[in-house]
C-alpha cells in the first residue's frame, strides 16, 4: 500500500502493487496507474531441500574477462550431511581431478581486493591493479619472487595510473607482511618486465603534494578552513624550487598550517599521521619557511601573524 494521484480521482488516492502482473492500481476506482513494472527489490528466497540450509543465493558473481572460463566454472558442492565419503565417491573424485586452471589468479584477486578494501580504494583501481598482476602473470616472471610484494606493488601501480596515489608505507601496512624494500623492488621490477613487453615506457603518472594532503588532513582532524588553507599553500608551493618528495611538502605544510592555528599539532603527530620522519619534516619546513608569506593565504594568516611560525 501506497499513495499516489489519481488521474480519475482527481485527488491523491492509495495504491495497491499487484506484485503478479507488475501494476500499480488505484484501491478506489480500479485504474491501472503504472504497467508492468519491475521489482528491483531483492528475491531472498531459500531454494534448499533442506531446511537447515537458509543461503538464499541462486546466482553466481559476475563474469571476469581476465579469467580462462570469464569467472564462470562449475563448483560441485558437498550434499548436506556428508563428511568424508563424498571427496571418495565419483563426484568429488571429478572435482579434484578437473582442477581449476586460474586457481593462483582467484586467488591473488582476492588479495588485491582485500587490500583495496582495507584501504577504501574504488573499483577502477582494484580493476586496473588486476589487469596489470594477469599481464605479469602471463609473462612466468614472477615465479620464486614475493607474491605478497607483487601484489602490493600491482596495487601501488594502479593507484598511480588512476591519479589515486598512496604512500609505499600506507600500501605496506595492508601488504600481509611485505616490507616497503620489497614493494619497491617489486614495483620496480614489474615496470620494467611491462616496458620491455610493450616496447615502450610505462605511464605512472606524475604525484603531486595535493593528492596526500586531504587525506593526511583527515587523520589530524583539522578544521575545514585549516585544510583549505593548506591546500592552496600547497599549490603555490609548486612554483618555487623546493626539491623535495611531495609527500614531504605535505607534511611540513600541514606543520607550517596548524602552528598559525589554535590547534596546533606537534611534529610527532604529523609523522606517525603522515608516514613521514619527524626529521625529514623538520628539513622540508626550514626550506619552505622563507617563502611563508608567498604560500600561506592571507584570508588565514596576516603578516603580522607569521612572526609567530617558529623558526627552523
Amino acid at each position: 500500500m501506497g499513495d499516489a494521484y489519481c488521474p480519475d480521482c482527481k485527488r491523491g488516492t492509495e495504491v495497491v502493487f499487484d506484485h503478479s502482473a507488475g501494476d500499480t492500481v488505484c484501491s478506489e476506482c480500479g485504474l491501472v496507474l503504472e504497467a508492468h513494472s519491475i521489482d528491483e527489490t531483492s528475491e531472498w528466497r531459500t531454494f534448499a531441500n533442506e531446511s537447515g540450509d537458509n543461503d538464499p543465493v541462486r546466482v553466481g558473481g559476475p563474469t571476469n574477462p581476465l579469467l580462462a572460463d570469464g569467472g564462470l566454472s562449475t563448483v560441485i558442492s558437498k550434499p548436506n550431511g556428508a563428511q568424508g565419503e563424498f571427496l571418495s565417491s565419483s563426484l568429488g573424485r571429478w572435482q579434484n581431478r578437473g582442477s581449476n586452471p586460474d586457481r593462483s589468479l582467484i586467488l591473488a584477486f582476492k588479495t588485491i581486493a582485500t587490500m583495496a578494501d582495507r584501504l577504501g580504494l574504488v573499483a577502477t583501481i582494484k580493476d586496473r591493479a588486476n589487469e596489470i598482476y594477469k599481464k605479469v602473470e602471463d609473462l612466468k616472471s614472477v615465479r620464486g619472487r614475493n607474491q605478497d610484494a607483487i601484489l602490493a606493488a600491482c596495487l601501488y601501480i594502479a593507484c598511480r595510473q588512476e591519479d589515486k596515489p598512496r604512500t609505499v608505507k600506507e600500501i605496506c601496512s595492508v601488504a600481509n607482511g611485505a616490507t616497503k624494500k620489497e614493494i619497491g623492488r617489486a614495483k620496480e621490477f614489474i615496470v620494467k618486465q611491462l616496458e620491455i613487453e610493450m616496447g615502450q615506457s610505462m605511464e605512472m603518472g606524475t604525484i603531486h603534494a595535493g593528492d596526500f594532503l586531504r587525506r593526511f588532513c583527515s587523520h589530524l582532524g583539522m578544521t575545514n578552513q585549516a585544510v583549505k588553507a593548506a591546500q592552496e599553500a600547497v599549490q603555490k608551493s609548486e612554483e618555487l624550487d623546493i626539491r623535495r618528495s611531495p609527500i614531504s611538502i605535505a607534511a611540513a605544510v600541514i606543520y607550517m598550517i596548524t602552528q598559525l592555528s589554535d590547534d596546533k599539532k606537534p611534529v610527532k603527530d604529523i609523522s606517525l599521521a603522515t608516514g613521514v620522519a619527524e626529521g625529514t619534516i623538520k628539513n622540508s619546513y626550514k626550506d619552505l619557511y622563507p617563502y611563508a608569506s608567498r604560500i600561506i593565504p592571507t584570508f588565514f594568516s596576516k603578516e603580522e601573524d607569521l612572526k609567530n611560525l617558529c623558526s627552523p
